[in-house]
């Protein structure tokens, strides 16, 4: 199996885009693996925050968490991944997944069709040009300035069939919002020896009666989205959370909150100190995730010492 690899979201919250180089440099020395960007809906891009990372530090990994093939085509992809992998020099992996109907269909106008379908193609069509020596792509695509280091390429992945698609094409797989319940479901969906399984966390690093009404609203909003709705029934959850996505969908976010299953929040979020949230992940170690990305749910200012709390090893 993989070493385990620690990783931190980027950008930072509430720290403004050009400041965010001496906190990439702060999680590089504490010994940090890896980076990966959140490409929100309404948030920065997947791709700048990174192009930010390659310039400020040395060793970190660099990813992409994650990018779709709805709103960038693949050749647009292409450029995007060359230039950080040349940028970076060697240090880019290529986070690629679906997304979801909110940000490709609501805010983009982009049919949301075919998702499976939509990312195995867009695997196949990078591969050729993002690999070394490159090769002509779709349309005849070759690169001006093609890379020298091949790009890998993980897949965003919750249920069964995007999880096996993981496995077949992809360097690993990475999923969200993953309940402790549901880690060996997914790490057995998956069933990639070798390969990683990456995690997004979200750390409250404040005790858990005093953290949960943060952490309450943000499932509320996540759950409620069809994409996830979906994958929390598929681990069992879908009675406690379909009510709840139904309130929040039809606008009555006041009633959403008060369906939100507690039960389940408690199995995704990581709440208290260090030392606390170490022994979680050791279970979700053990499930049979490889790399941990933490999200921090903090003001800017109390950032640097989370860092160093939670710094490998």
């Amino acid at each position: 199996m993989p070493a385990i690899r620690w990783g931190l979201t980027v950008p930072f919250a509430g720290v403004p885009l050009g400041e965010q180089g001496a906190l990439f440099r702060a999680a590089e020395q504490a010994g940090y693996d890896d980076l990966w960007s959140g490409e929100t809906a309404n948030g920065h891009d997947g791709f700048t925050p990174l192009v930010v990372a390659a310039t400020a530090t040395e060793r970190l990994r660099l990813v992409t968490g994650i990018v779709n093939p709805f709103t960038r085509g693949p050749g647009l992809l292409a450029q995007h991944a060359a230039a950080l992998q040349q940028l970076s020099g060697g240090r880019f992996v290529l986070g690629l997944g679906a997304s979801s109907d909110v940000i490709v269909e609501r805010f983009n106008d982009i049919p949301f069709e075919r998702p499976l379908s939509r990312v195995r193609e867009a695997v196949e069509r990078l591969r050729p040009v993002l690999s070394v020596p490159a090769e002509r792509g779709h349309g005849g695509l070759r690169l001006e300035n093609p890379v020298t280091v091949p790009v890998p390429i993980v897949l965003a992945a919750l249920r069964g069939k995007m999880l096996a698609l993981a496995a077949e094409v992809a360097d690993g797989a990475f999923t969200n919002f993953l309940p402790i319940g549901g880690a060996r479901t997914v790490a057995a969906a998956f069933a990639a020896p070798g390969k990683e399984l990456a995690c997004r966390f979200f750390w409250v690093p404040q005790p858990e009666a005093e953290g949960i009404g943060a952490a309450r609203f943000m499932f509320a909003a996540y759950g409620s989205v069809p994409v996830y709705t979906a994958f929390f029934s598929w681990l069992g959850w879908g009675e406690q959370v379909e009510p709840m996505a139904a309130a929040w969908r039809a606008g009555d976010r006041q009633r959403a909150l008060e369906l939100v299953p507690d039960d389940l929040v408690r199995e995704i979020f990581l709440f208290g100190e260090a030392a606390a949230v170490r022994d979680r992940l050791r279970a979700f170690e053990e499930a049979g995730i490889t790399t941990f990305v933490l999200t921090p749910i903090a003001e800017p200012g109390a950032l640097p010492d989370l860092m160093e709390a939670m710094a490998p090893g």
